[in-house]
């Protein structure tokens, strides 16, 4: 099979991760994977060299400049990948993007697969585009979505090709659990920016930071609010105590020893991190937001704590419970890494290839 992945980029997110992962998949299994960005960036999620890297965004010069110019530019060079390379089937991600493939391949007859990567009301927020994911996704051959209640943003016609499929994980996360004594370390990763939302984690243990001298908060990540929050953390006299390294490559060495897992978001689909966290056995705490992806994941105080969204006395009580009980946090973090046997890459990466393998197959005999 031939398949064409479209994102806008590679730069480091959750869903560029599991692009990241599902291609190097596919093309480890023999499948011919075309990855088409309009962008590239220096600090990108790496892919196998089996997969071929293919840039839609036409050059500078030859953009219009006029809005409907540059649209009929950026669609004409998208739409002639798809001409030249002839794909089987066509998976695209996130948004715009989204609508865009399904404008630039009618009439081609390549079965398309179009991805949401979390809350639709967030990903398609104005009212035009709402307007053009409800009715444009009646095109695709599949919806793919993260969660049971991000359906009930779709009429009935997309909801009938709407299948919800799990995160593609690494296999660097199918590993034992870490037995030793855990690091007293609170640990989140992401993108530091305002829905991420970092700045509960940081009021909440603002507060109880002298209480427990020995705990300290890592943010892994990189974004536009990361130097406002260092600013007020230094503020706060708190700078030896949150700490803000940058991007980690070492998801799994940061995480494994961790004392507790972090998710503060206001809006998530499936989060790749949490799901990481989980599968490596780390207690987790995280944010019931919207649309319902931790809390498919999280029975509140079984395998993890369920906070509402912004909740900071929550998000406090629920520090203060993993410092001060290591029995109950052992005990969440065992059954958290029950996670492993339902994210396991040879399920979901299998779910994953036999989906797009049927598409791709009806697209044969559809010609």
């Amino acid at each position: 099979m031939k398949l064409a992945i479209y994102i806008s980029g590679m730069r480091k997110g959750g869903t560029e991760r599991k692009v990241a992962n599902l291609a190097n998949y596919m093309s480890e299994k023999g499948h011919d994977v075309v990855l088409v960005n309009a962008y590239r960036f220096d600090d990108e999620f790496a892919v196998n060299e089996s997969v071929k890297r293919l840039t839609c965004e036409p050059d500078a010069t030859e953009l219009p400049g006029s809005r409907i110019g540059n649209y009929r530019a950026r669609f004409n060079a998208l739409k002639d990948i798809w001409l030249k390379e002839r794909p089987d089937a066509i998976l695209s991600f996130i948004g715009k993007t989204n609508i865009m493939t399904l404008l630039t391949s009618k009439g081609l007859g390549i079965p398309v697969a179009v991805g949401v990567a979390g809350d639709p009301n967030e990903e398609y927020y104005s009212p035009v585009l709402k307007f053009l994911a409800r009715n444009l996704f009646k095109r695709a051959d599949a919806v793919i979505l993260q969660t049971k209640r991000s359906m009930s943003f779709f009429p009935e016609k997309v909801r009938n090709k709407a299948v919800i499929m799990r995160n593609p994980v690494s296999a660097d996360f199918d590993i034992d659990r870490y037995e030793g004594e855990r690091d007293k370390t609170v640990v989140t990763l992401g993108r530091i920016d305002e829905n991420k939302n970092h700045s509960l984690i940081i009021d909440a243990f603002a507060e109880i930071a002298d209480k427990y001298p020995e705990w300290k908060v890592i943010i892994y990540g990189e974004g536009p609010l990361k130097e406002t929050l260092e600013d007020r953390v230094k503020g706060l006299g708190l700078s030896d105590k949150i700490l803000f390294p940058g991007y980690t490559n070492d998801v799994v060495g940061v995480l494994k020893k961790a004392g507790v897992f972090v998710l503060s978001s206001n809006t998530e689909g499936s989060p790749n991190a949490l799901i990481e966290a989980m599968m490596l056995g780390v207690p987790v705490i995280s944010t019931d937001c919207p649309c319902g992806g931790p809390g498919e994941l999280i029975r509140d105080g079984e395998n993890g704590l369920l906070i509402p969204v912004n909740d900071r006395a929550k998000m406090q009580e629920s520090l203060q419970k993993i410092f001060d009980n290591c029995h109950f946090s052992d005990q969440i973090g065992r059954k958290s890494s029950a996670t492993r046997d339902i994210y396991s890459p040879k399920k979901v990466f299998g779910a994953w290839e036999e989906l797009l393998t049927n598409l791709a197959n009806k697209g044969k005999v559809n010609k």
